[in-house]
């Protein structure tokens, strides 16, 4: 008896970016919508009725494209680009890659602590280490990262990984491999390219109401 062929795996839909013109996976940018404002919003869930734009998930390609108003070319129209849109999309990934990790902690492919994280590396369980960049460097250095692309991240502070786990902070975490483990990588990595670094701290309240505090 034959067997029968594999199914094709589908191509990963792509889109352009607006402001580099480069041709990129969907998963690696940010989409945006127009509401009935004329007003441009982020739609980092990708889901909002409307037609998309998409950008880049790097600070320097969102802050290009503001500057060179690149939105109204692709709404075909003239549209508002409100103050703060940068940081709204910074702290609507934020609390994406939070609930992603309490997600995959509350399904149990996700713990916390020196002792657990290391236990599950050294059974080679970890997919991926996440470690607060405001912990302890010498701390962090006694653990060995995941090989692979997209294993390490240390893009949360120790507050915001506690969110996740229901603690005051946490300095170490891991997920196992598995769908909800991409699905953070996914968002994990749009909010390296956005978030701001130390030099670009970033603080108080835009057009979208609070966004999170950056270091």
């Amino acid at each position: 008896m034959s067997r029968g062929k594999a199914k094709d795996i589908p191509p990963e839909p792509e889109r352009t970016c607006l402001a580099t013109g480069e041709i990129n996976p969907k998963r690696g940018l940010i989409r945006f919508v127009v509401g009935p404002d004329d007003c441009v919003f982020p739609d980092v869930a990708a889901k909002l009725p409307g037609r998309g734009m998409y950008v880049a998930a790097e600070r320097t390609a969102l802050e290009t494209a503001i500057r060179k108003r690149v939105f109204s070319r692709g709404a075909k129209r003239q549209v508002q680009v409100p103050d703060g849109l940068v940081e709204a999309v910074e702290a609507a990934l934020l609390r994406r890659v939070i609930d992603r990790l309490s997600m995959a902690r509350k399904a149990g492919a996700a713990i916390a602590g020196y002792e657990k994280v290391k236990d599950w590396l050294d059974r080679d369980r970890a997919a991926i280490l996440v470690q607060a960049s405001d912990g302890s460097e010498r701390g962090k250095s006694k653990l060995h990262r995941p090989k692979g692309r997209g294993s390490f991240f240390d893009i949360l502070r120790a507050t915001e990984i506690g969110l996740s786990f229901g603690r005051e902070h946490v300095i170490h975490a891991a997920l196992a491999a598995g769908r909800l483990t991409d699905l953070f990588r996914d968002d994990a990595v749009r909010l390296s390219g956005v978030r701001a670094t130390e030099a670009e701290s970033i603080e108080g309240e835009g057009a979208f109401g609070k966004v999170y505090k950056t270091r």
